[in-house]
Formats: C-alpha cells, structure tokens, sequence
C-alpha cells in the first residue's frame, strides 16, 4: 500500500489531483491510501505517513517550497513531487531534492509516467539494505538481491544473481547489520538469506538456484528453528 499526500490550498484543484492520482493507480494496479491537506502546516503534522508527497508550490501562507524545506529538515527522505501553474521554481525544486515539477493543468499521461517511476523508486527505498564500503567509496547493498554471503577471513563475497560482489568487512560487524532481516549464519563460512532456500537437510541447504550450502552440524537445529520462523512470518506456514 501506496501511502501519498495531495497539499494544495484550492479546495477543487486538491480533489482533482487526488481523483487524477488515484485513476492512476488502479490504473497500474498499485494499492494506495490518499490524504488531502489545504496547507504546508496541516501538512507537516502528518508528514511520516507518506511514502509520496504531491506539494503545490503557489499557496498562502506557508508556499511549498517552504513547507517541502521543513519537511526534509524534519527528516522526510521519500519522494516529493512539486505541482504549480509556474515554471518559475523548477531550480529551486533541486534545493529540496524534489522528484519531479509538474505543471499544472496536470497531463493524465505525464501523472502516469511520473507515479509509475515514483513507486518504482519509492519500493526500492523501503527495502531493506546495508552501506559496504569498497574502494573508499560508500554504496547501498539491497538485502533482497543478496542469496548469501561467503566469509573468506576478512574478504566478503556477495553472491547475487546479477553476479559477486567483494568487500572488505569483519564478521561481527556483518552479523549485526544483518539482525533481523532474515539471513541465518549456518557454517562459521556462510551466512545465507532465508528467502532463497528450497530445500534444506541435515548436511546442506538447496538453493532456488540450485547452489548448494554447507549446514554446519551443530547449527542445524537452530537453522530449523529460524526458517520455520521465518516461513510463519511471510506465509509460509498458517
């Protein structure tokens, strides 16, 4: 469920985008919740419910682009969308990381095109990941491409489909970002994510794509115990 915020201080113009927005989305097939608000303060009471924030920048009082400041002040990293008659605020709108500038009267085809790449990204920012570091650089490892990672002392071997990617980390620091995101250390060589494993047995556990990887014997009763518990908690057992 898409959770978006319409803000715009016309009445009529607020209901519109809002009725435009939701074609939209049943249109594409996506759940979503929609709220209307009538100014930036009403707004910003509310502001850690949405996922997506559609802002009229031409309003009274507090105008848009100040209540989309306040809200990344206040901490608001998902997706804001300026609407307004003007082109006048489009660099501005960089300022505050917005994720498009819609110019009002709004195109149903351009709303389209502009949700169907806002829910695309606002998916990929609510999954779980990790920062590795390689190279002196920092980058984002998305938990749910990973199928396991391999530990070759201090050397990290990330096996995904799209291929191995190698960082350098310790363990124990690997262990606690992976705290309660499904993945189970099942050999002092492997720590496998749950959601790939097929079939499992007493020596190894079988892949979706049919890799094979060692259980070590004495974790082999509590790696029943988490993928059990894993399975009750995304329906794998009613």
């Amino acid at each position: 469920m898409v959770s978006i915020a319409v803000c715009d201080d016309e009445l009529l113009e607020c209901i519109s985008i809002s009725a435009k927005i939701r074609a939209c989305m049943e249109e594409m097939g996506i759940p979503c919740c929609i709220e209307r608000f009538y100014s930036g303060e009403e707004l910003l009471k509310a502001i850690g419910r949405f996922d997506l924030i559609f802002l009229d920048i031409l309003m009274e009082g507090m105008d848009g682009m100040e209540t989309a400041r306040r809200c990344r002040e206040l901490a608001f990293e998902n997706i804001l969308i300026f609407l307004s008659s003007s082109r006048r605020y489009v660099f501005e709108a960089y300022d505050v990381e917005a994720f498009h500038y819609l110019v009002k009267p709004v195109d149903q085809e351009k709303l389209r095109q502009v949700l169907k790449r806002a829910t695309e990204k606002e998916r990929l920012l609510s999954q779980d990941y990790i920062v590795v570091s390689r190279e002196r650089q920092k980058r984002k490892l998305f938990l749910d491409s990973v199928r396991y990672f391999e530990i070759k002392g201090r050397q990290i071997d990330v096996h995904q489909e799209k291929g191995i990617f190698t960082y350098y980390e310790q363990i124990g620091v690997l262990e606690r970002q992976l705290g309660g995101k499904g993945f189970f250390r099942c050999h002092k060589s492997y720590l496998l994510n749950l959601k790939y494993v097929e079939v499992y047995n007493r020596q190894e556990a079988i892949l979706d794509n049919g890799e094979r990887i060692i259980i070590a014997k004495r974790r082999y009763e509590e790696f029943c115990q988490a993928i059990l518990s894993y399975m009750r908690e995304n329906g794998g057992i009613l």
